[in-house]
């Protein structure tokens, strides 16, 4: 059954048809909360939510974009509404846990292979991680939907409900922080 017929009958009601759906999507709607999120377990929740949203809200889906563009939607808001909720947390309770958190720089680093790609990969991936932490949520997101996921413009646009050219700015002033953040790294 391809993607429309599941996305029909799961809006009739069948929710066999949903969760094919599910499995397709989970592993990119995650990597994608990830990298809006910086932390696995927030985008974990985020697509749960998102997934669960989607369910509820599949007879709202009327066709005009693709499933994938509405879900990446749902699931883009999901992991925005995650770090709202985050940071209205970090100012009601002071967090000690600091020296603990692995930055996903330090991660990537880590899985490098030899001591030079090593340190050269760690280097990069420092410097990346650095730059996407002080975009804003709209730049990272922008960016991630764009270079990471392959999105068009126009999905991206829907996503984050704004209109194309400010969709383009929003990654174009992303670009433009990473290509400053590595200057120098040969």
């Amino acid at each position: 059954m391809d993607e429309e017929r599941r996305v029909a009958a799961a809006r009739h009601g069948d929710r066999d048809a949903f969760r094919p759906l599910v499995e397709a999507y989970a592993r990119p709607l995650f990597a994608l909360c990830v990298r809006i999120t910086r932390d696995a377990a927030l985008a974990e929740d985020a697509v749960q939510e998102a997934l669960f949203n989607a369910y509820r809200h599949l007879r709202d889906f009327d066709g005009r974009s693709s499933f994938k563009t509405w879900l990446y939607r749902i699931a883009v808001n999901a992991a925005l509404e995650q770090m709202r909720k985050q940071d209205r947390h970090r100012v009601e309770v002071a967090d000690d846990t600091d020296d603990e958190d692995n930055t996903l720089a330090e991660q990537h680093a880590a899985e490098s292979p030899g001591p030079e790609a090593h340190a050269h990969g760690g280097e990069i991936a420092s410097r990346v991680d650095a730059e996407l932490a002080r975009m804003t949520l709209l730049e990272r997101t922008a960016f991630t939907l764009r270079h990471a996921e392959g999105c068009s413009i126009e999905d991206i646009a829907t996503a984050l409900s704004m209109n194309s050219s400010a969709c383009k700015q929003a990654i174009f002033r992303a670009v433009r922080k990473l290509r400053h953040a590595l200057q120098g790294i040969r």
